[in-house]
Parts: C-alpha cells; sequence; structure tokens
C-alpha cells in the first residue's frame, strides 16, 4: 500500500519523517537540523539554537534541497517554519515527500538521480564574477553542484566558475561553501569536465 500526500480538496497532508538538514539564519550563521514532520507549506525543525519569531530562515534538507521562510511558532528543541514557495514549487515538493513517505513503507532504494562522483585530481581552480583565481578542493560533485574546501569567503550568490562550469555560492559550509551549477550536467559532461 502505498501514500498520497496530495488531499482530494487540493491541500496536503504533513507526513512525518527523519530528514537531516542545516538551516541558515538571517544572520548567516549556519547550525544542523532535523525535520521530523513537513507538508509542502511548512516543516517542524528540530535544532540545537531557536531563532526569533518571524526571523527569516533558509533550510536546506537533504533529499529535498533549498526551502525559504519564517517562522511561526517556537517549542522546547525547535521551531516550526513557513516555507515560502510558488505554487509548481510546492507540488514539487509534494511529489517528493509522496516518494520519500513511500520509500520507507516500501522499502524503497535512494534516489540516486544526482549520484556523487570523486574526481582523481580534487584540486580546481574557482573564477569570481571579477576574475579573481583560487585554488579549492573538491569535497563533493554531483550533476548539480559542488561542495569545496576553501581558504576564502566569497558573497552567497557569487558567480563563480569551477572547471569550466559556471554556478554560483548557495550555502557555507564549516571550512569552504556550496556552488549549485547554472544547469544539470549530463554524467558524461560531469566527467569530461572533472577528470
Amino acid at each position: 500500500m502505498s501514500f498520497d500526500i496530495s488531499t482530494s480538496d487540493g491541500d496536503f497532508n504533513a507526513v512525518s519523517v527523519d530528514i537531516l538538514g542545516r538551516f541558515m539564519r538571517s544572520d548567516q550563521s549556519e547550525f544542523p537540523c532535523r525535520i521530523d514532520e513537513m507538508s509542502p507549506g511548512s516543516a517542524q525543525v528540530l535544532a540545537p539554537v531557536q531563532p526569533d519569531p518571524q526571523e527569516t530562515i533558509i533550510l536546506y534538507a537533504d533529499h529535498v534541497g533549498r526551502l525559504e521562510g519564517e517562522v511561526i511558532d517556537l517549542f522546547e528543541g525547535g521551531f516550526v517554519l513557513k516555507t515560502k514557495a510558488s505554487e509548481r514549487r510546492r507540488e514539487k515538493l509534494a511529489a517528493k515527500l509522496t516518494w520519500l513517505t513511500n520509500r520507507q513503507i516500501l522499502n524503497l532504494p535512494e534516489d540516486r538521480r544526482h549520484a556523487r562522483v570523486h574526481p582523481e585530481n580534487p584540486f580546481r581552480d574557482i573564477v569570481l564574477d571579477d576574475g579573481r583565481r583560487y585554488q579549492v578542493k573538491i569535497i563533493d560533485l554531483s550533476l548539480s553542484g559542488a561542495a569545496v574546501q576553501a581558504k576564502v569567503r566569497p558573497v552567497l550568490g557569487t558567480p563563480v566558475t569551477i572547471g569550466a562550469m559556471p554556478g554560483r555560492i548557495v550555502r557555507y559550509l564549516e571550512d569552504g561553501f556550496a556552488i549549485e551549477f547554472s544547469s544539470v550536467l549530463g554524467e558524461d559532461s560531469l566527467q569530461r569536465l572533472f577528470r
């Protein structure tokens, strides 16, 4: 028996999940978290720190991606985030949550559409939009982006090129940052660019 998050009136149910992630507060500090309940319009987040009521939060959730929203409730050990998303994004999120729930119920394997690749030489130059060049170490690489170790910390949203692939900086890591590519690569292109 499978599960569908959509209701007959076009609204969405919240589902119990166990999703790891990180969230960034408005001061750009970042913390690990776990999401234990989610719908396309909200997320219940367990976290080591509490943001302020009505604070804007950016949440990066495994299997789900980047979500932005406003803190609408606080509880001991976490908070509730009301997510901001277009109708199309909400529908895609509903499909993803349905898939995650069914994967647990039916014991399905993980989604591997964006498999990780480990290049033979992890050291690459990145070029910022103003021409500055820095060497980074690729920690993690997929068809849609890369996580890199770096001694510099450009502003979030900065356009960069890594290898020959353009992208932008979407979040900070403890010792580097994550880059989202401008377009999703095919596996052949990924192997060619990051051999």
